[in-house]
């Protein structure tokens, strides 16, 4: 049987309540974002852990700018058509990567449609100025899924990350409610092409936008089936009343239940609570594949983010 869920009442419940900015650690980290004109899904995506991890001295840098060009109805991050190519990102991201002397890094981006790679050869090259600089730190991609046009994953995965994320998000049921442009079988086909050519695979879905238990069993089958190693679950919420409301919440008792589910179907790592997003614990869970000697779990670019 599943635990007792929960439907979505006006407040968040007691569970759901986040760290507030701020501290020493918080400010350090602003501005080493700052002074290096880093943006940060932290903020854009108003991560409900931005507190926390920033008191940490933890980030997740977002490459190509800050404006995505597609709608989804789940994400707070800027909807239009981007102004700006920044090809001195990479050497900054690597820059601020050697200043905090991180040992596990995590990378993500907007969408780019309008860039015929999609932004794959930034992408690739923020990777190569990141290992150039920090030959000893891991780098961990949470990728769009470039229409599925693998010759633009294969321009990501030629720069070798270590470990290759891209979410899909939700259940193949509400892809096109939640997520627009993208499709489940698209996204599928990119992790199943990462871990064809031997990458290390991570990915993601939030609980709370109207899927059904046996929907939830069947995406985390599929997860398994494509062989993805790592698997992230968390809480939907809504970033503004323009976005998809929350139709529930989810409380712990049921996370723990997917928690066992997805580990029982042979998932390398499963993270999953109200808190949990795509970089939560990254570092530590990539110890089980890229070795503990590249880690620090008090120092990482990526924690709780």
């Amino acid at each position: 049987m599943y635990p007792e869920t929960s439907t979505a009442p006006v407040r968040k419940p007691a569970w759901l309540r986040a760290r507030l900015p701020g501290g020493p650690g918080y400010a350090a980290t602003r501005r080493l974002v700052d002074e290096n004109q880093l943006h940060t899904v932290c903020q854009s995506a108003q991560c409900p852990n931005l507190g926390e991890c920033w008191a940490r001295g933890t980030a997740t840098v977002m490459i190509l700018g800050n404006i995505c060009t597609r709608s989804c109805n789940f994400c707070a991050v800027q909807t239009g058509r981007p102004t700006e190519l920044d090809l001195g990102e990479p050497a900054r991201v690597a820059d601020a990567v050697a200043k905090m002397n991180l040992k596990h890094c995590v990378i993500t981006s907007v969408a780019r449609d309008e860039l015929a790679d999609g932004g794959a050869s930034v992408w690739a090259a923020t990777i190569r100025a990141v290992r150039n600089r920090n030959p000893n730190t891991a780098v961990e991609v949470l990728v769009p899924d470039f229409k599925g046009r693998l010759g633009d994953v294969d321009t990501v995965l030629d720069a070798k990350p270590d470990i290759f994320n891209h979410n899909v998000e939700t259940v193949e049921r509400l892809q096109k409610p939640v997520r627009v442009q993208a499709r489940y079988d698209r996204s599928r086909l990119v992790l199943r092409h990462a871990k064809s050519r031997g990458f290390v695979t991570k990915t993601g879905i939030m609980l709370g936008l109207g899927e059904e238990q046996p929907e939830i069993e069947q995406t985390l089958r599929d997860i398994a089936a494509d062989q993805t190693n790592i698997v992230t679950i968390g809480q939907y919420l809504q970033p503004t009343p323009q976005h998809l409301p929350v139709a529930r919440w989810v409380p712990p008792e049921e996370f723990a239940h997917w928690k066992t589910f997805g580990l029982g179907l042979g998932l390398g790592v499963v993270e999953s609570g109200p808190l949990v997003r795509s970089s939560y614990h990254a570092d530590e869970q990539s110890q089980k594949y890229t070795g503990a000697e590249h880690l620090n779990t008090e120092n990482a670019l990526a924690g709780r983010g």
